[in-house]
Parts: C-alpha cells; structure tokens; sequence
C-alpha cells in the first residue's frame, strides 16, 4: 500500500483500493490516483484559460473557436465574451460555470476560452 496517498477530499491517510479506485473510509471520496489532478493540468490546483492565464470567479472571458451545443442544435460562435464566470471542480473536464446571452447557464471547458 502506498504510505504517502491521502484523500484529496479530506486528507485522511486511511485510504484503501477497491478495484481500479481508492476509497476513504472517513468521507467516503472515491477516485483514481492516475487521473489529473483537479485545477489545472500541473496539479497546482490553478485552472487556465487556453492562453496560461490564471482565471478567478467573477473573470471575463472570450470563447476563442465555435462550440456545438449537446443536445441542441445552437452553437456558441468564437469571439463571444462572456462576464462573471464561475470555476467548478467539474469531473467531466467542465470547470467553468456560466451564463450566456440567448444560450442561458451552461459550462464550458477552460481550454476553449481565453481572458478577456
């Protein structure tokens, strides 16, 4: 067992594997050691916009190529500036949460913004 893996809810040492995930048996956290860490892809915990710049909740942001809605036939155009995001811990890679004029709420990876 690895004497240095902790949770990274928590922080609790008493974690075990189950399976391919580790469990902590105080917070009841399960994730993969092997996956990247949440925030940035340094682990620092930062997220960046496609650019490197560090982004903070209330930032303004230009969406930098068209994206496709899922399940909609719409798309968000590059170019479009969007006011006071929101960062999240998104699991599935979308960690800014916000509002879009003519859209409404919706998220959106930070690869595919840049800092206004």
């Amino acid at each position: 067992m690895e004497n240095d893996l902790k949770c990274p809810e928590c922080g609790c040492e008493h974690v075990y594997p189950d399976g391919s995930l580790w469990t902590c048996p105080e917070c009841g956290c399960e994730w993969n050691p092997n996956d990247r860490p949440a925030g940035g892809a340094d682990g620092s915990g930062e997220i960046r916009d496609a650019n490197g710049n560090v982004l903070a909740d209330g930032d303004s942001v230009t969406v930098t190529k068209d994206l496709k809605i899922k399940g909609a036939s719409s798309v968000i155009k590059g170019g479009t500036k969007v006011k006071g995001i929101r960062l999240v811990d998104g699991t599935d890679g979308h960690n800014i949460a916000c509002k879009i004029a003519g859209i409404g709420a919706i998220n959106l990876k930070s690869e595919f913004v840049r800092k206004a």
